[in-house]
């Protein structure tokens, strides 16, 4: 059979076309390959350069390869967190003839790590890790541990409010981005998954259960290597997950029942929803047969609140919780415009001034949003040299600015103002932060 490459790209087949595909993956040139960091899989798995673009290529039989090309390509209409499916290749031959397995392209995930990754001792000390050895104090934190746990139990709980049964879920297939002091959480295997219109509970616990004993097995693993920190017990955060997954997956779906009149209490659900970084974008009002109650129940959750205010506003693309600190700077500086007025009214009407008559120069929302992204958010990133920002996209590395503009202004006891941020964080923060990134892929 010839060589195919089935893509959604249109650009990418004459890209891929150079890739030298009458070799083994294992067996492939340095000169094609790109040194990023990858998880355990049980399949070869490379990362490659495609013109400027940089993929991930996997081994596998070519039934489950279309299969999770098909799955992928599902997960991106839903809107979910996974790595994009780019092709297929078959049809693959060997220089001697011989057939080679066909390969699943996915498009790589800027700025992601897998998880072993983060556990690696930084460069001040690569000995292995032993509980008396200074070296120690450089593996991940429990604070942070406790973050990827939440990063997997949002993506896990957003997996099954699309229907999608993940079967196998775990930290090795799972790629984390920094998300303005959290994770956020990638699928990147789909193999063993399935798409349903609805689950079941049976099949959301199974699923829950997988992920309890992979995620214990891997903290086992790590353990045993030395780069597990000495508080971590690799059983209870297995367990963790479970509780963190039921608590997010009870807070978006409970039933409500309110006393009649108290409508309040229904926005104030929606309100906490959102805080949490989802939408309602359904819901479901039956009033008791006495009228005396009112059962409220929110039918679709949507996640990515705040990504999709900034998006509308700003034209923007961050993660959630990048998207909501940026929403709260921008809300601080429009305070500080004049043509501003207190209030976040429709885009189509108005704004108004804080004695509730018409500003007689209010800008729409929109307007002050893209001036902020034009005189304040480019400005300051680009003020950053792109050879010292490492693997952090603006978003969170404007975040990471706002971070240290607030610890030097508690020091001095007033606002020291982006401005002087910037220039301490380039001096003082970033040079001692590239001793520990991870090599990266050209952006």
């Amino acid at each position: 059979m010839a060589l195919q490459i089935s893509a959604i790209n249109p650009e990418h087949p004459a890209l891929l076309l150079e890739l030298p595909w009458d070799l083994p993956l294992e067996e492939w040139p340095e000169e094609y390959l790109v040194p990023l960091p990858r998880g355990i899989s049980r399949h070869v798995v490379r990362y490659a350069r495609a013109g400027d673009e940089v993929i991930a290529i996997k081994e596998l039989a070519e039934r489950p390869a279309l299969r999770e090309y098909e799955l992928l390509r599902d997960l991106d209409r839903l809107g979910i967190p996974a790595v994009d499916a780019l092709a297929v290749v078959t049809g693959r031959t060997g220089r001697a003839g011989a057939p080679l397995e066909p390969v699943l392209i996915t498009r790589h995930l800027g700025g992601s790590m897998p998880y072993r990754s983060m556990f690696e001792t930084t460069l001040r000390s690569r000995r292995p890790c032993v509980r008396d050895d200074p070296a120690f104090e450089t593996t991940l934190r429990p604070a942070t541990m406790h973050r990827l746990m939440d990063a997997l139990a949002v993506l896990l709980v957003r997996l099954h409010l699309a229907g999608f049964a993940w079967g196998d879920c775990s930290l090795s297939n799972t790629l984390f981005r920094r998300d303005a002091g959290a994770y956020a959480a990638y699928l990147v295997d789909a193999e063993t998954g399935e798409l349903h219109p609805q689950l079941s509970t049976g099949q959301r616990e199974y699923d829950l259960d997988l992920a309890r004993v992979n995620i214990s097995g891997e903290l086992l693993d790590l353990e045993a290597s030395g780069a597990l920190h000495p508080s971590v017990d690799p059983i209870e955060f297995g367990t963790e997950i479970c509780a963190r997954y039921r608590s997010l997956w009870e807070e978006l779906t409970r039933r409500s029942v309110y006393p009649a009149g108290k409508y309040h209490y229904i926005e104030r659900r929606i309100r906490r929803l959102n805080d949490l970084g989802f939408d309602v974008a359904e819901m479901q009002i039956e009033h008791s047969s006495n009228g005396d109650t009112v059962t409220f129940v929110p039918k679709v959750v949507d996640a990515g609140h705040h990504q999709r205010q900034l998006l509308r506003l700003t034209g923007l693309d961050t993660e959630e919780n990048q998207a909501r600190r940026l929403l709260n700077d921008l809300e601080s500086w429009m305070a500080t415009q004049d043509d501003y007025a207190p209030g976040d009214p429709p885009p189509s009407s108005r704004l108004r001034s804080s004695r509730g008559h018409p500003h007689p120069h209010a800008a729409r929302p929109e307007v002050l949003a893209h001036r902020w992204v034009r005189e304040v958010f480019r400005p300051t990133v680009r003020a950053v040299p792109r050879e010292l920002r490492g693997a952090m996209d603006p978003a969170e590395l404007y975040h990471q600015l706002l971070e240290h503009r607030w610890y030097l202004s508690e020091r001095a006891q007033h606002d020291i103002g982006l401005d002087t941020a910037v220039e301490d964080y380039i001096r003082n923060i970033l040079p001692k932060a590239r001793e520990t990134l991870e090599p990266t892929a050209p952006q």
